[in-house]
């Protein structure tokens, strides 16, 4: 069984960085696709970015995009989000989430296994 351990959160004034980290524990395969996802208070949780596991391609939602980016390190079972040009919009618990086959996802219901998350925010 897959666990996920998100860690890098916290507070940060807006325009400065965060990088997310999400450890992957258990075995890993090929075809898996990682993602993370955000909530805000009140809201439902959004997708923010995905990776393919094996090759490296990438997809993001449009509001994040030119400002974070997804990278894993196989060798470490690590999953980062560099989150660049922080914006108070971008306060939420950030998740970090396994999609077990079919390739890339945006949907939250698509992905099979979540961490507890972590919060970021960003004072207005």
């Amino acid at each position: 069984q897959v666990q996920l351990v998100e860690s890098g959160g916290g507070l940060v004034q807006a325009g400065g960085s965060l990088r997310l980290s999400c450890a992957v524990s258990g075995r890993t395969f090929s075809s898996y696709a990682m993602g993370w996802f955000r909530q805000a208070p009140g809201k439902e949780r959004d997708f923010v970015a995905a990776i393919s596991w094996s090759y490296g391609s990438t997809i993001y939602a449009d509001s994040v995009k030119g400002r974070f980016t997804i990278s894993r390190d196989i060798a470490k079972n690590t999953v980062y989000l560099q989150m660049n040009s922080l914006k108070p919009e971008d306060t939420a618990v950030y998740y970090c989430a396994a999609k077990y086959s079919g390739g890339l996802g945006y949907q939250a219901y698509e992905y099979d296994r979540w961490g507890q998350g972590t919060q970021v925010t960003v004072p207005s």
